[in-house]
């Protein structure tokens, strides 16, 4: 009886999307946000999780409710979205705080799952929520605040790499077989990509900014670390070669023999500069290994990712007198399954503990009822029931994000354009001599949305 009250408390004292993931997993429960997102309609997304920001992963659905409000080109919104998920970050931050909900939290997590621990969410989120801030600023016309939060998201990226580097150092030698192999399959999927905490499209944007708000050699370091990452990109190329010859920099002769000679502005044109993001990143799936321990059944879930990634469409754009052809700058699905690899180490030093701990109560829950000798072990019976249902993978994650980032510069002559993504027809776009024209394209499937703006 003691066991039965032990597992009713437990369960009670779940709270928000900690309790709902135990019987229903994340990507089910977004998915209607994901589906308004890719409708006619995609204003209403944000309100389907607007009322979560205030549960345990209230930092969660804030990203997600920002990102919804952004697709639909509600910016003002989004940015207060964004401001709530800001705020819960620096919670996390300030490490000497220790709140009584998340020490119980963490200790429910040991009988339950990692559900129930609120979310914090990998680097390579943090890094993508300030850059999206920064977008929400600019399309607001304020480039200034656009380039403090660009500023912070570089920052990030090496803060989160040693963040991590600091936080698994002790927990990688407990990997074992079954995780290694699942790690090099993760490896294999992420492609190129072997770091989430570097993200060119992050760079690409803040160089981008420092260019137009007249930071040359700013730009040119960012520029540089972009294309570091992402090498084969032919915009980036050719930024860095222009860049390097308007500066006068030693490596120009380098650049110039690599990639052609720099392509310069002729007088009096604008440029267009092209930022396209397509589908959303992959759902976290999980993986299951039964098995008993004292003769009791237990099982183990941990979350992966199926290595079935498929080439992103090139965008091609047409109306400003050629087909202007984009190239990707950032794997967004490759930074999110390369995340999980990172934290799989981690991920088993609780499952070991979980499994211990559950083991443990099997083991009392079964000695109490020989001692008593009877015929019907209820509580035992509830027991292996109560591991094996709320044993479920951690498959948060944000999910409408992009699943791919490219881009496109053209230099064109003053005047309005009509543009055209893959037959999609967006409004004219304007654009003025010596002025920037950034088009923000965002494409989910079955809809595809225009943002421009002049900077």
């Amino acid at each position: 009886m003691r066991i039965l009250l032990l597992l009713a408390t437990i369960v009670l004292g779940l709270n928000g999307c900690a309790f709902n993931s135990i019987f229903i997993n994340y990507p089910s429960q977004i998915a209607p946000v994901k589906a308004q997102l890719n409708s006619p309609t995609p204003q209403n997304a944000a309100k389907i999780v607007e009322s979560e920001i205030v549960s345990a992963d209230g930092l969660l659905y804030a990203q997600e409710a920002g990102r919804s409000a952004q697709i639909a080109g509600d910016f003002e919104n989004s940015k207060k979205y964004y401001q709530q998920a800001v705020a819960a970050y620096s919670e996390f931050d300030d490490k000497a705080k220790v709140s009584l909900s998340d020490a119980g939290a963490t200790a429910s997590s040991l009988f339950v799952n990692d559900n129930v621990i609120p979310y914090r969410g990998p680097g390579y989120e943090r890094i993508m929520l300030h850059q999206y801030q920064a977008l929400n600023y600019l399309f607001a016309g304020d480039p200034q605040g656009a380039l403090v939060e660009v500023r912070r998201s570089n920052e990030l990226q090496s803060q989160e790499q040693a963040r991590y580097q600091k936080s698994n150092k002790s927990v990688q030698a407990m990997a074992n077989g079954t995780i290694d192999a699942e790690m090099n399959k993760l490896g294999q999927a992420a492609g190129t990509t072997t770091s989430s905490f570097l993200n060119a499209y992050s760079y690409y944007t803040t160089g981008m900014l420092h260019e137009i708000l007249g930071e040359p050699n700013d730009a040119f370091i960012d520029y540089r670390k972009a294309a570091q990452i992402t090498p084969n990109n032919p915009y980036l190329q050719k930024d860095l070669v222009r860049l390097a010859k308007q500066l006068s920099m030693p490596q120009y002769d380098e650049f110039k023999r690599r990639w052609g000679d720099a392509v310069l502005p002729n007088k009096g044109d604008g440029q267009v500069i092209i930022m396209l993001e397509r589908g959303f990143v992959p759902e976290k799936q999980s993986f299951t290994v039964p098995f008993t321990i004292h003769g009791n059944w237990q099982t183990a879930s941990l979350a992966t990712y199926y290595p079935n990634r498929q080439p992103v469409r090139q965008g091609q754009i047409q109306g400003l007198g050629t087909v202007l052809k984009t190239a990707p700058i950032a794997n967004i699905d490759a930074l999110a399954i390369t995340a999980l690899k990172e934290e799989l180490p981690a991920a088993l030093v609780r499952q070991a503990a979980r499994i211990y701990a559950k083991a443990e109560m099997a083991q009392s829950v079964e000695s109490e009822t020989k001692r008593r000798n009877n015929d019907i072990d209820y509580a035992s019976i509830a027991m292996q029931i109560f591991n094996v249902v709320t044993e479920q993978a951690d498959r948060r994650s944000w999910l409408t994000l992009p699943e791919q980032a490219q881009i496109a510069r053209s230099y064109v002559k003053p005047g309005s354009y009509s543009l055209m993504l893959d037959n999609n027809p967006a409004d004219p776009i304007e654009v003025k001599s010596g002025r920037t024209t950034l088009v923000w394209i965002i494409d989910t499937g079955n809809y595809t949305r225009f943002y421009s703006i002049i900077i």
